[in-house]
């Protein structure tokens, strides 16, 4: 295929990929009625007063929400996407291989939006509405920065769970290899330990909550890449010895 093709053939990709963005984003808002209604009744909220701080407030939070189910909708199908562009340089076996790894970026993405919500978001909330009292605050709470705070937990996490399986359907693409991840571990390291501390509350013990989960992620994204490399590798060798035995 020639170069142009490959760039048309991106395109197309790109262009299906934005598509479903905006058609899932138009169904975020429609289903954000009901996602506020449930989050705003749950615990921690429903102990909370509700205001608008700006007249913008309400529309901000839908498109919040609107993001956020578009995100956990688009990831596996971009990955669809990729791999369809990739299939054609792909062995059959590669390519039932790598299928697998899209349902399981959904099942990730569902895992990790419920650990950020149900663990993180609560325990950070938890911690910050006692520091308040400790300090003899009235809380008063604006919808649109209780779910800004709420997001800005929730999207990150969610994100870091895909980590493992991204870096493995990469790596079975051969679009990246586990010496370069190795290479780059250390700035790795650094980049999870400042995205732990933002998103987490300012003491010791949260932020290890946070980070090792983070840590852990990393380095199982690397064992796979490295599994997922070496049998590649292996069955290259084997490939290439039938063909020289076959000569």
């Amino acid at each position: 295929m020639k170069l142009t093709e490959h760039l048309l053939e991106m395109r197309k990709r790109v262009i299906r990929i934005v598509v479903v963005l905006l058609v899932m984003l138009a169904a975020g808002l429609s289903l954000a009625s009901s996602a506020i209604s449930y989050l705003k009744n749950a615990p921690p909220a429903n102990s909370l007063s509700w205001h608008a701080l700006s007249p913008w407030d309400g529309i901000r939070v839908y498109m919040q929400f609107s993001l956020l189910f578009a995100l956990v909708v688009t990831l596996p199908f971009s990955l669809y996407q990729l791999w369809q562009f990739a299939k054609p340089g792909l062995t059959e076996t590669e390519r039932r291989v790598t299928l697998k790894f899209i349902p399981l970026s959904a099942a990730l993405m569902v895992a990790g939006t419920s650990f950020a919500y149900f663990v993180v978001f609560r325990m950070s909330l938890l911690f910050l509405r006692r520091l308040n009292s400790s300090m003899e605050l009235e809380e008063t709470y604006g919808i649109a920065q209780y779910f800004s705070f709420m997001f800005n937990i929730v999207i990150p996490c969610a994100l870091m769970f895909e980590l493992p399986i991204v870096i493995a359907f990469l790596t079975a693409l051969r679009l990246l290899t586990p010496t370069l991840l190795r290479k780059w571990r250390r700035y790795g390291y650094m980049l999870l330990v400042v995205l732990s501390t933002l998103i987490a509350p300012p003491d010791l013990l949260s932020n290890l909550f946070i980070l090792v989960p983070f840590l852990l992620l990393f380095e199982i994204s690397i064992l796979l890449s490295a599994a997922i490399h070496n049998r590649s590798s292996s069955r290259n060798t084997a490939w290439d010895a039938d063909a020289a035995h076959s000569a």
